[in-house]
């Protein structure tokens, strides 16, 4: 398919004009026109660019893209990146918080499917966008439960903190670097909040507030948005999409 009818579809389907980010999201590097291929990433760093033009991609499909903040000068390693993205003529799209923050194939409400959880609403603003779920287990779970069903479904587990009740009703959602909103999600009832990755400051965040803690790490979190989103691109059109895993163990 025309790359400009991918994009425009994208585009709409993730809102990217009308969520506020870190950096210009959307087509970030314009490459060739044709898109056959779809690989999709959680990132777009020069391993991930190698990988993708292996597998003989058209897009690369990220959650974090190349452009962040203000503008950079095109020297070393990022020049290098960029001319990488350019001499291969690889079209790269970018949807960071439009992905985390999407009803359908966004990473928290993936995440929140895939633990078998039913979604009740949606908190924690971003930009003034609400990025995390709230979900629920009706007849309650297992702590131990949902660590395993995590690592089985998503990915390994990097640090569980188990401050909360044993058995768990409600749950916080927010993939990613999303520690700091222990106590919003203690002040929301949640027995259990699952997010990306944490840091020593956060430790006594979660014990003070007797919440239980999983951390899948920011890359693992990040991943099934990605996947999510590529699924239906490829049911929607005639492209087709491989996801590649390159953790960073973070």
């Amino acid at each position: 398919m025309k790359r400009a009818e991918l994009v425009d579809y994208l585009n709409q389907y993730l809102r990217i004009d009308e969520i506020p980010d870190y950096g210009p999201q959307g087509l970030q590097v314009e490459g060739r026109e044709e898109v056959r291929k779809i690989v999709g990433m959680v990132d777009a760093q020069l391993p991930c660019v190698v990988a993708a033009l292996d597998a003989g991609a058209d897009l690369l499909l990220v959650h974090h893209g190349i452009f962040w903040g203000p503008a950079a000068p095109l020297r070393g390693s990022f020049g290098n990146l960029v001319r990488t993205f350019v001499g291969s003529g690889l079209n790269l799209y970018a949807a960071h918080l439009a992905l985390d923050a999407h009803p359908e194939v966004g990473n928290n409400v993936e995440l929140a499917r895939r633990l078998g959880l039913e979604i009740d609403g949606r908190w924690a603003k971003v930009n003034g966008v609400e990025l995390a779920v709230l979900a629920s287990a009706q007849d309650g779970v297992k702590v131990d439960y949902l660590v395993d069903h995590y690592e089985q479904a998503v990915g390994p587990v990097q640090v569980v903190q188990p401050h909360g009740p044993r058995i768990v009703h409600r749950v916080g959602i927010m993939s990613g670097s999303g520690a700091k909103y222990i106590h919003e999600a203690a002040a929301l009832g949640c027995d259990l909040y699952l997010t990306g990755e944490t840091s020593h400051a956060n430790y006594y965040d979660a014990l003070n507030a007797g919440i239980n803690v999983i951390y899948g790490g920011h890359y693992t979190t990040e991943t099934v948005g990605v996947q999510a989103l590529g699924l239906h691109l490829q049911e929607q059109f005639e492209v087709e999409f491989e996801f590649i895993d390159l953790p960073t163990d973070m």
